[in-house]
């Protein structure tokens, strides 16, 4: 369930708005003045801000580029200033979208789901790409890249190195490792393990080559 803060002081529109969103499904938190939304904001996490552009307390252009220092939570704008210039002004405020006042429901919700579907491909892209330190390994693509340069590495390698940045600060024993990498039924010996942390840490271009994968000793490794 989405969750939409709405920083309005029209407390009819603030309650037809949370009528509207709570019968579409959405979880909703009202705020009617900008130094509490702002608080609110930056305390909790939403995937959506409505964010009224003259607000007691602070306007929604300060709102908004307050929050821009700390977090990307997306922001409509609701205004009913509509010139060319106060757009300008609350885009570049760092609001991702501007609805003038009066709007339909329905143009609204439409917008929202544009902006839910943006993110939500942004955090499956998320997903793909695993980072530690200055490494970057694109799991779709299977791309390494350390400070933008790509290394190449072999199958074996890629899903070792993938393993252990999924699973980073969690010490693996060989024998997982080998389960996981190799197979339950692979007829090899728990040192091929050692041997490709090996190849690995070639690889890796640092002055310490535990910099990114470490031994513990009688157990197996870890990425911390």
């Amino acid at each position: 369930m989405e969750h939409i803060l709405i920083i309005e002081d029209e407390e009819r529109l603030a309650e037809f708005l949370e009528l509207e969103l709570r019968y579409e499904g959405y979880e909703v938190q009202i705020a009617h003045d900008g130094r509490k939304g702002l608080d609110i904001a930056i305390q909790q996490d939403y995937d959506i801000i409505l964010l009224d552009l003259m607000l007691p307390g602070l306007n929604g252009i300060e709102v908004c580029r307050r929050l821009r220092t700390v977090k990307d939570t997306p922001v409509i704008m609701l205004t009913a200033r509509d010139s060319v210039m106060d757009r300008v002004t609350g885009l570049d405020s760092g609001a991702d979208d501007y609805l003038p006042k009066p709007f339909a429901i329905e143009e609204l919700l439409a917008r929202m789901r544009v902006i839910l579907r943006r993110e939500q491909r942004r955090n499956d892209r998320k997903k793909l790409v695993l980072t530690f330190k200055n490494l970057e390994l694109d799991v779709e693509s299977r791309v390494l890249k350390q400070d933008e340069q790509m290394i190449e590495l072999t199958n074996k390698e890629f899903e070792l190195l993938a393993m252990f940045m999924k699973n980073v600060n969690r010490v693996l024993t060989r024998d997982v490792l080998l389960e996981q990498i190799w197979g339950y039924d692979c007829a090899v010996e728990t040192n091929v393990v050692d041997v490709y942390v090996r190849y690995l840490r070639n690889k890796l271009s640092d002055s310490d080559k535990e910099t990114y994968i470490q031994t513990v000793r009688g157990v197996g490794y870890v990425m911390r």
